[in-house]
């Protein structure tokens, strides 16, 4: 009987054992057919984004600004490592906790596991919505709590919000909180300042450097505005605020370094002088423009062969119109740098084939490279005109739209862009383009931006804008489905909503902002299947960069 029984066990043994590795067979096979759908998906991901090399001559440039641009490489690098703790945590734990290199590659893209242009969806699992205010405030922070927190500098652009030991909210200054990069950054600056060929380019550097360690930019904002005769720059520090889409009060690190197109530079160069008088004509009541722009402001174009931090992020920015220190703007203007390379990257590969899709055949010839560099020129022109400040006299626009604001004000860049454009062409001072090219390409260009996705600011006031076309006319759709600019009403419909943004802006209106987005910041779906059909085609969503000192040489 034992004998039986210890039968009967071996061959139950044997039958678990063997049903175990079926089941573990079964389940590995299911693991790596989930696996490979996974990966399938993350790589149809990676493919809407076409590689471009960022490169440059810098034939012309001294043995000194080459070594200068070495030390500037590392420290746009350093301003990289601090966008990841902004944004999401560590980047090399993070990342090492993917399961797979297209997951890490297209994470690297997005600068953590949110789709920048697929309205933040998550694509890892385990991770669910984006915190509004990404790692800038305690992801259970309420809003009425921080309205409820009293602390002056609760509200710079630099300072982050953390829970101290007894579970209540304080404030710390970027250079205490990324002090092991801010430190070496600086002293990076610093160094590089030494080497600059350009003693005002030298001097920005300097106090740059200086800026990172206390966190007061608005010495090294002056500074950079004298920087004219340059054969390098570079943009480093918190900038922008679109990432804080809780409040869009905290500006996120970023850098460009970029090289001079000295030649297309001195195109541009005279229009300029004409800012302070376009001011004065802007389509509003005077009170909304009673604030008059520096004078001394300038537009140059360059080869960018760097993005770090925020600005590389999913989309890539291809102008770029700073100081944002509402105060430098009034007192002194606002450089508007256009990274032409990228620009015609973009054009290239993207904004043309998009165009041979969906813009009638017989307006196809407006489809320029000269009207998209000039629509991107004055879009940078744009922002440092219209309102600053609230008419109340209760402070800044940025402040009273809080997160609305980016979307307003890209709204508000794009569409006083082609007024500016328009006005000029009147004047007789600009004729680069046909103005019927303008007008088409911006059509198009319309197109382009809203694939970054509607929850972007870029994506919502490209939205807002279409909306509003198609509500007055702006544009038809012929027999065959494309679609056909009408100039003359668009003329009427930019003109009204310039006037219905700048309005906004300047009675500091937060719910009219918070309507406008969520009313017409949205995709139609007529739209949404027009934009399905591009990818249906594979034309790339944007650009992603084969960078750094190796590509360019170094």
């Amino acid at each position: 009987m034992v004998q039986k029984n210890l039968v009967f066990i071996l061959i139950a043994t044997l039958m678990f054992s063997l049903l175990s590795c079926s089941n573990s067979n079964q389940n590995n096979s299911a693991q790596q057919t989930t696996d490979e759908q996974v990966n399938e998906v993350i790589q149809q991901k990676l493919d809407i984004y076409v590689p471009v090399k960022l490169t440059a001559d810098i034939s012309h440039l001294s043995d000194n600004e080459k070594e200068m641009l070495k030390l500037l490489f590392e420290a746009s690098g350093l301003m990289d490592d601090i966008f990841w703790k902004q944004n999401v945590g560590e980047k090399e734990a993070f990342l090492s906790s993917l399961p797979d290199k297209q997951t890490r590659a297209f994470a690297t893209i997005n600068y953590g596991p949110w789709d920048e242009l697929d309205d933040l969806k998550p694509f890892v699992e385990g991770y669910g919505d984006k915190p509004a205010g990404a790692e800038f405030y305690p992801h259970d922070m309420s809003k009425e709590e921080f309205e409820a927190y009293e602390h002056e500098n609760k509200t710079s652009l630099y300072t982050i919000i953390r829970r101290n030991e007894n579970g209540g909210l304080e404030t710390q200054w970027y250079h205490e909180a990324f002090k092991d990069e801010i430190v070496k950054a600086a002293d990076l600056l610093l160094k590089a300042s030494a080497l600059a060929g350009d003693k005002e380019f030298a001097n920005y550097l300097k106090l740059r450097s200086e800026a990172l360690l206390t966190d007061d930019y608005q010495e090294s904002d002056m500074a950079w505005l004298d920087v004219k005769d340059n054969n390098v720059d570079l943009v480093i520090g918190p900038i922008e605020n679109y990432t804080d889409q809780l409040f869009g009060y905290k500006a996120a690190q970023e850098a460009y370094i970029l090289i001079k197109d000295k030649v297309w530079s001195d195109k541009l160069s005279k229009y300029a002088a004409f800012l302070p008088q376009l001011q004065t004509e802007l389509p509003v009541d005077p009170i909304y423009k009673k604030e008059i722009p520096g004078s001394d402001a300038d537009l140059n174009a360059y080869d960018v062969v760097f993005y770090a931090g925020d600005c590389n992020m999913a989309g890539k920015t291809i102008a770029i119109n700073l100081p944002n220190d509402e105060g430098v703007q009034l007192k002194k203007g606002t450089r508007k740098l256009q990274l032409k390379n990228a620009m015609k990257a973009k054009f290239d590969y993207i904004l043309v084939p998009i165009a041979n899709e969906l813009i009638s055949k017989d307006q196809l010839k407006h489809i320029t490279f000269d009207a998209f560099f000039s629509n991107t020129m004055f879009h940078e022109v744009a922002h440092g005109m219209g309102i600053k400040n609230t008419i109340d006299g209760k402070g800044t626009v940025r402040h009273a739209l809080k997160e609305t604001y980016s979307g307003i004000e890209e709204g508000k860049a794009d569409i006083l862009g082609l007024y500016l454009v328009t006005k000029l062409h009147e004047m007789g001072e600009f004729t680069e383009t046909d103005l019927m090219d303008n007008y088409v390409t911006f059509m198009a260009g319309i197109f382009r931006s809203v694939r970054f996705g509607a929850a972007s600011a870029h994506g919502k006031s490209n939205m807002v804008r279409f909306n509003f076309f198609k509500e007055k006319g702006a544009f038809s759709t012929n027999e065959n489905g494309k679609y056909v600019v009408d100039m003359e009403k668009m003329k009427i419909a930019s003109t009204e909503l310039i006037q219905l943004i700048l309005e906004i802006q300047g009675k500091g209106d937060y719910k009219a902002a918070e309507k406008i987005l969520a009313d017409m910041g949205v995709i139609p779906a007529d739209l949404q299947s027009e934009l399905d059909k591009l990818s249906d085609v594979g034309i790339p969503v944007d650009i992603v960069f084969e960078q750094g000192p190796e590509i360019l040489g170094l």
